[in-house]
């Protein structure tokens, strides 16, 4: 079984309202991705991310990119130990 890593990730910039969750959905799950992604009230938004770590990279480099409307500034990212989680759901 292929090892499986979790990340915790805070983006701040122009990220609400700029369709950036569904970007994070959607390339999550194109890269075979578990978590979920949330506004949160301060304007930033949050995401948890598990996976294989070629794709947990690869996500967090898409993060970094932001979606074509977004203006990614910053990107905190903390690493925690896997869930298990199952699908990649956008709350809040």
């Amino acid at each position: 079984m292929a090892e499986t890593i979790r990340r915790h990730v805070y983006v701040s910039g122009r990220v609400q309202g700029v369709f950036f969750r569904d970007f994070t959905r959607q390339q999550a799950q194109a890269l075979g991705l578990t978590g979920w992604v949330r506004n949160l009230d301060d304007g930033r938004v949050e995401a948890v991310l598990e996976g294989e770590p070629a794709s947990v990279t690869t996500m967090l480099n898409k993060l970094r990119d932001g979606s074509p409307q977004a203006r990614v500034e910053h990107i905190a990212v903390r690493e925690e130990p896997p869930e298990g989680l199952e699908g990649f759901v956008m709350t809040g």
